[in-house]
């Protein structure tokens, strides 16, 4: 068991986990810790707690400080200063004609960098923007191309259930890969406005759920497999994989119906 510290980050409403240190780190506290991208401003939303060292996926980085009222006035100057680079890089864009949307901008709060988010459908050659925004602001310069699911979650809206959007809800940012395959395993239709979400993309649900789908399918016949009934031997004509049931064409007595 390790102890860790969950942080969210201002470009972003996901939560990171962090090494707590010795700091005494409450729920809402606001934090200086260091990240991949540099020193960013943070606030705690998880309390120190101990997980599973094989829980983590990467290396965990150090809180430095519990924030002061000099790095809070910093932070709000960073983000009023990255307000004011996404309308200077949307005109930059548009002088360059280059065909990519800006979504937003943010600076690291030592503002060793300067991140744009955009998006497009095709691959973009942003080299002169870069050196633009670079001769511009003096900073390391990082334009990372996203995909319309980071839209969607930035966005926000309602999904096919009635319920908030997940990656808007959840605050997910690692789009991890949907397969139609995770739809298959799980029986759901394949039209696509059964599938999709408000992105047009496969809905982020199936990949959420197919893990359980996997294990509940494990102890079920696959469809057409004969198996043994008390009323006989037939083949699987129906799978109800959450309900643990399936149901058997038995030759002389129709269809059976067996509960896992």
């Amino acid at each position: 068991m390790i102890k860790v510290v969950g942080i969210s980050l201002p470009d972003n409403n996901r939560i990171y986990y962090f090494n707590p240190g010795d700091f005494d780190l409450k729920r809402n506290l606001t934090v200086i810790v260091e990240t991949e991208r540099g020193l960013q401003f943070g606030k705690v939303e998880l309390p120190p707690f101990e997980i599973a060292e094989n829980k983590l996926v990467s290396n965990l980085k150090d809180v430095i400080r519990i924030s002061t009222k000099k790095d809070y006035m910093i932070h709000k100057k960073n983000m009023q200063d990255a307000k004011e680079a996404l309308v200077k890089c949307k005109k930059l864009v548009e002088e360059l004609g280059l065909d990519m949307q800006i979504m937003d901008a943010s600076f690291t709060f030592d503002r060793e960098q300067l991140l744009f988010r955009f998006l497009s459908d095709n691959r973009v050659d942003f080299r002169q923007l870069a050196r633009e925004l670079a001769n511009c602001y003096k900073t390391r310069i990082e334009l990372r191309q996203v995909g319309v699911r980071d839209k969607a979650k930035e966005v926000g809206g309602c999904g096919l259930c009635g319920r908030e959007l997940c990656c808007a809800r959840f605050g997910s940012s690692d789009f991890t890969s949907v397969s139609i395959n995770m739809a298959k395993n799980q029986n759901i239709s394949l039209n696509p406005n059964k599938i999709n979400g408000v992105c047009g993309r496969l809905l982020c649900c199936l990949k959420y759920e197919d893990e359980t789908y996997k294990e509940f399918r494990k102890t079920l016949p696959k469809l057409g497999e004969t198996v043994k009934t008390p009323q006989g031997s037939g083949k699987v004509k129906e799978i109800d994989i959450i309900n643990q049931k399936y149901k058997v064409d038995v030759e002389g007595s129709g269809i059976v119906e067996v509960q896992v």
